[in-house]
C-alpha cells in the first residue's frame, strides 16, 4: 500500500471516530440519565453508568399524564400521514415522471417552492385554516399538515426513481393493453422499492417527530401527541431529566423498529433518489 493511501486510510478512520463520538456520546448520556435518580443527575462527575441504576423513571414516566394515550395518538397520526404522504407523493411523481401534459415542468417547479418555505414561517396562516375546516384539537389537523409538509420533497425523490424505470417495460405494458394505472401499480412501484422505503422513512419521523404545530393546534389533553407529552415533564421549577430521557427513549422504539424493517432498502435508496430533477 502507498504511503499516501495509508494516510488517507488513517485520516478517513480518524474523521468517522470523531464523527461517531459526536453521535454517540449524547445518545450514551441520554441512555445513562435514564437510568439515574434524580439526585445524581447532575454529580460531577458524572459517571459512565449509574451506580445504583433504576427502572423507576420508565415507570413514573409511562404510568403518568396519560403517556399510553400520547403514544397512542403519536401512532396514528405518524401512521395515516405516512400512508397519504407515500400515496400522495407516488401519485404525483407518477404523473411528472412518466406522464405528458401542459405545463408540466412548470408545475413541478411551482410544487417545489414547498420544499423552500421553513415550516415555522407557515404556523399562523395553518392555524387559521385549520380554524376555518374545524381541525382545531383535533388529530386530522395534524395529518394534513404533515402530508402537505412533505409532499414537496416526497415528491421531488420519486420522481428520480420513477425516471429511471426502463421505458420499455412500459412500453411493453401499454401494447398488452396496460393504462396508466395498471403501469403505475404493477410497473412502477414494484421496481421503486428502495425509494418507496426513503419516504416512508422520511415521512414517519417527520410526523413522529414534530412538535411546533402539534404544540400550536393541540389544546385538548385527550388528543396531545407524544412530543407535547414529553415536553410536559418540564416545569417551571423542576424537570425530572430521568424521565425526560426515559420516555424519550421509548419514544425510540417506533423509529428504530421502521428503520430496522426498511434498512435493506434504505441505502440503496439513497444513491438512487433525487439524482435526476
Amino acid at each position: 500500500m502507498k504511503r499516501s493511501q495509508l494516510t488517507f486510510r488513517i485520516f478517513t478512520y480518524i474523521i468517522l471516530a470523531i464523527g461517531l463520538g459526536i453521535v454517540a456520546v449524547p445518545l450514551w448520556y441520554m441512555v445513562s440519565t435514564a437510568f439515574k435518580p434524580q439526585t445524581m443527575v447532575f454529580e460531577l462527575p458524572p459517571q459512565l453508568w449509574p451506580n445504583p441504576s433504576t427502572f423507576n423513571n420508565f415507570i413514573k414516566a409511562m404510568t403518568t399524564d396519560n403517556f399510553g394515550l400520547y403514544f397512542w395518538n403519536s401512532a396514528k397520526v405518524a401512521v395515516t400521514a405516512t400512508l397519504l404522504t407515500v400515496l400522495i407523493s407516488s401519485m404525483l411523481a407518477f404523473a411528472f415522471a412518466r406522464l405528458d401534459f401542459k405545463f408540466k415542468e412548470p408545475l413541478f417547479y411551482l410544487l417545489l417552492l414547498g420544499m423552500m418555505v421553513p415550516p415555522v414561517m407557515l404556523i399562523i396562516p395553518q392555524f387559521v385554516i385549520s380554524h376555518w375546516l374545524k381541525l382545531y384539537n383535533n388529530l386530522w389537523g395534524l395529518i394534513l399538515v404533515y402530508v402537505t409538509m412533505n409532499i414537496s420533497m416526497q415528491t421531488f425523490l420519486l420522481r428520480g426513481v420513477f425516471e429511471d424505470v426502463p421505458r420499455d417495460l412500459e412500453e411493453a405494458a401499454m401494447i398488452d393493453g396496460g393504462d396508466p394505472w395498471t403501469i403505475f401499480t404493477k410497473i412502477i412501484l414494484p421496481l421503486s422499492g428502495p425509494g418507496i422505503a426513503v419516504v416512508v422513512i422520511n415521512s414517519f419521523l417527520y410526523s413522529w417527530e414534530e412538535y411546533s404545530w402539534a404544540n400550536v393546534n393541540i389544546g385538548d389533553a385527550t388528543q396531545r401527541t407524544l412530543p407535547i407529552g414529553i415536553a410536559l415533564f418540564q416545569t417551571a421549577h423542576l424537570t425530572e431529566w430521568g424521565q425526560v430521557f426515559a420516555a424519550s427513549l421509548v419514544a425510540l422504539v417506533p423509529v428504530v423498529i421502521i428503520f430496522l424493517v426498511f434498512q435493506r432498502y434504505f441505502v440503496q435508496g439513497i444513491s438512487t433518489t433525487g439524482i435526476k430533477g
